[in-house]
């Protein structure tokens, strides 16, 4: 089949050797700098409890000094990524305890972190530590200088989800007539040098549609040979900006790394590995295992493309109750802020006690505890929890309004509902979400 046969043609290696050096060397880098920086300390040690994804509420940060070890040894399976030191475990354990941190807490959730889980999983499978790795040294009969087309392939259509998604999300009256831009660029307006410029209408609007313009096409700009070394360098100008201005850790130099998949092989090896020999051939080696294996990623990436696409089930827009936000590729799109206050009532003695938000969790955290449904109903749960320790039987409810992209505050949730007592369903719309008015999402 044509398929088989262009997926299981043999190519240089020399891309992926250098994406699994770039990529550990990444991997240990956001690990390590997540403690120096004190992003661990803040989000994972200063909390009295994280908001873990519902469903993996027993996934909690170490005691003491635990998540300082915790993210060292994490830091060290990057760094053995990179040497091609006992690659294969090393990749899976960092997938490992990296998706366990991504779990635990949700407070700095970000698309470019669940993205890394993915990567991370695919580093896996791939034969990336054949060659010019210690494995490689001190097992020569693994080295290799080819590797099947594919391994090219799942990454680009990886990354074409990702960015295709991201464009279209764009598609929208607030971010098409550049009210978030200018909303996000507000707080910029310190930066040295570019400050000012960023508060410029028509760089808000350079920005908005230069965003869905790049996002929507720089994968066909780079799989077409005449414009990649123009897709290349708008990739480096938009990936250094975000980097710059936004401040998104690794994401913008991990995905300036994908752009070696796109470029011939020869290339590649001439720039970064010439001692390596080149492999010339075409030869096309099918393996036993080709029919599970085309199953198994077909399954992945229809999983990929159905994921984004569950927000339409709900009946109210994601930009409101945020269902089907997360895994959706929906990057850096809207400014929601809210305000709410919680209450509980004692069921034998209906004495009601307001909460003081101050006393359970940091200001990152009641910002989300404001404003986001799911937080909303955990730190509930998290009260009744409290007070049943007390003794006590408790209804929480909760009057929250929240605004977004600078709209007016307005009811959120329903202040007559005993969030204490209801059930969450990640595949069901939740209830005691209000409606937006009618008119709210219209200029």
């Amino acid at each position: 089949m044509p398929l088989t046969n262009f997926l299981f043609k043999q190519v240089d290696n020399s891309s992926l050797i250098v994406f699994r050096i770039i990529f550990g060397l990444l991997c240990f880098l956001e690990s390590i700098g997540a403690i120096f920086t004190g992003w661990l300390n803040r989000t994972l040690i200063e909390p009295q409890f994280t908001f873990s994804f519902i469903g993996f509420e027993w996934l909690q940060p170490l005691p003491g000094n635990g998540m300082y070890f915790y993210y060292t040894i994490m830091g060290l399976f990057g760094l053995f990524i990179m040497l091609g030191y006992k690659y294969r475990f090393s990749a899976f354990m960092f997938t490992l305890l990296w998706t366990g941190t991504y779990l635990m807490q949700k407070s700095s959730y970000n698309n470019h972190y669940y993205l890394l889980i993915l990567l991370s999983a695919i580093m896996i499978i791939l034969p990336a530590h054949k060659n010019v790795s210690l494995d490689a040294k001190y097992n020569p009969s693994i080295k290799r200088i080819a590797m099947p087309n594919w391994c090219r392939y799942i990454f680009i259509l990886q990354m074409f989800i990702v960015y295709t998604y991201g464009s279209i999300a764009k598609l929208y009256p607030d971010w098409l007539d550049t009210s978030v831009m200018s909303i996000l660029m507000t707080s910029k307006a310190h930066y040295f040098l570019v400050g000012n410029l960023l508060q410029q209408e028509w760089m808000h609007y350079f920005l908005a549609y230069g965003g869905i313009l790049f996002d929507g096409l720089i994968i066909p700009l780079f799989l077409y040979k005449p414009t990649r070394k123009l897709a290349f360098f708008a990739s480096i100008f938009f990936h250094l900006f975000n980097s710059f201005v936004f401040q998104v850790g690794i994401f913008p130099y991990l995905s300036l790394a994908f752009a070696l998949f796109f470029f011939e092989p020869k290339t590649i090896h001439r720039i970064f590995l010439k001692r390596k020999p080149f492999y010339e051939g075409s030869e096309v080696i099918i393996p036993p295992y080709r029919k599970p294996m085309l199953i198994v990623f077909t399954l992945y990436f229809t999983a990929q493309i159905l994921l984004p696409l569950r927000q339409y089930v709900f009946p109210q827009s994601v930009l409101w109750t945020e269902e089907g936000h997360r895994m959706s590729w929906r990057m850096m799109l809207r400014s929601k802020s809210g305000y709410a206050l919680y209450y509980v009532i004692d069921k034998k003695s209906k004495e009601k006690t307001f909460i003081n938000l101050d006393e359970y969790l940091t200001p990152k955290q009641k910002r989300l505890a404001s404003a986001k449904a799911d937080v909303i109903w955990q730190f509930a749960q998290r009260l009744k929890n409290d007070y049943a320790k007390k003794g006590q039987d408790v209804s929480v409810f909760v009057n929250c309004k929240i605004s977004v992209n600078g709209r007016d505050y307005i009811p959120f949730i329903n202040p007559d509902t005993d969030l204490a007592a209801v059930k969450w369903s990640a595949f069901k719309h939740s209830e005691w979400i209000l409606p937006p008015k009618q008119d709210y999402f219209t200029r």
